[in-house]
């Protein structure tokens, strides 16, 4: 028992033609044998244009409503189903994936898809070819490289024309005749009567998908559309201080586009990896900084490891932990701008856990001494420190 067409698209029974037509372009990408891995994705391609013709139909739509899902279906089987161009109602007028003979609202063939996902493999008499669309695809890069820019090698599956036999979708050698429902023309003119009368429109022809001639075999690499699914590798140059979530456009690296027109793009949505040390705001960056007691106290110079390698950052007497302190131009580079932004490093004082004799006592005695002159002379803050 197939699935209802409705549920089929994903869409009530009271939607819109323009929902539908919606709910048909997300599942015919979604499903597409070229693009989607899955194993019954022809069969899930078939049922989604199926439904999507019958249910633009008006008059199918009509029948589909009133006699339910499987006389529907024996219906058509029979002939019994108005609607469609020639052909009759369910005729698959060369579409290898089940396409329809041209109803209100289908073209049949290949075309659909490729119009509304890769910008169209046929229908040529719709005004020129068309170009391709664009593609999305991520790139993961850690923080260090997103700081210094880096060149990238990455590889993504896209759609490509057919190599075996130069997107044409049919072998050099096959025999070609003139398609005897449009007359070479390529576009067919179909008249419907609706309630604002009769309507006229012209689009490519459903048989030949607007090619004006039928050719005897198909390409056995691309079963005909010409286009096939390959892994590409690609290398890309990431601009220093690109940020998390900011795209680069790789230029006619997209779906290929009809003979004649260009291909579409490559988009690439960069992905910034977290990172352990530094927290990034923008171009600046975050860096918390652990320091012992004695140097807090007396203060000190420690070498700091910063995206731009080692730097030395002095860290005040009497420092009080949490306090923070700014390194200019130690941050990120401003992307399209001059100049990096700023360090911020967060002082935390580490209080020791394990002391040695001689450490507790300096400490014990420096309590001791609180809120009493101290006599700096015997060298109390320089035992304390050297103890600690």
């Amino acid at each position: 028992m197939s699935e209802d067409f409705y549920d089929v698209l994903g869409v009530s029974r009271d939607a819109s033609e323009e929902e539908i037509k919606q709910a048909y372009r997300q599942k015919a990408t979604e499903y597409h044998p070229d693009v989607s891995d899955a194993e019954d994705a022809e069969e899930k391609f078939k049922q989604v244009k199926k439904a999507k013709e019958v249910l633009t139909d008006e008059e199918k739509r009509s029948a589909y409503d009133r006699m339910g899902h499987e006389q529907f279906e024996q219906a058509e089987k029979r002939g019994g189903v108005g609607g469609g161009g020639p052909g009759g109602a369910g005729g698959m007028g060369g579409d290898p994936f089940g396409g329809m003979g041209g109803g209100a609202g289908g073209m049949g063939g290949l075309g659909d898809i490729f119009e509304e996902f890769f910008g169209g493999a046929g229908g040529r008499g719709r005004g020129g070819p068309r170009p391709g669309k664009d593609l999305r695809t991520d790139l993961d890069i850690d923080l260090q490289e997103a700081h210094d820019g880096v060149t990238k090698q990455f590889s993504v599956a896209r759609p490509t024309r057919c190599d075996d036999c130069g997107g044409s979708g049919h072998p050099e050698d096959a025999d070609v005749e003139t398609c005897p429902q449009c007359d070479g023309r390529g576009q067919v003119t179909q008249v419907q009567q609706t309630p604002l009368g009769r309507v006229q429109q012209t689009g490519a022809c459903p048989r030949c998908d607007g090619e004006g001639e039928l050719y005897s075999e198909d390409c056995g690499t691309c079963s005909g559309s010409g286009i096939t699914r390959e892994e590409t590798t690609l290398t890309v140059d990431v601009p220093a201080g690109i940020q998390d979530g900011q795209t680069l456009r790789m230029d006619g690296e997209g779906a290929p586009g009809e003979p004649g027109a260009r291909d579409g793009d490559l988009l690439i949505e960069v992905r910034v990896e977290g990172d352990d040390r530094f927290e990034r705001d923008g171009a600046d960056l975050h860096l918390t900084e652990p320091v012992s007691f004695p140097q807090a106290v007396f203060g000190d110079t420690v070498q700091l490891e910063t995206l731009d390698g080692s730097v030395e950052f002095e860290v005040p007497a009497g420092t009080q932990s949490g306090e923070t302190f700014r390194l200019k131009g130690k941050g990120m580079p401003r992307l399209r701008r001059r100049g990096n932004g700023d360090l911020y490093v967060n002082v935390q004082v580490v209080t020791p856990e394990d002391l040695n004799t001689e450490q507790r006592e300096a400490l014990e005695a420096f309590a001791e001494a609180g809120g009493e002159e101290i006599d700096v002379s015997e060298g109390f803050f320089e035992k304390i420190k050297n103890s600690l």
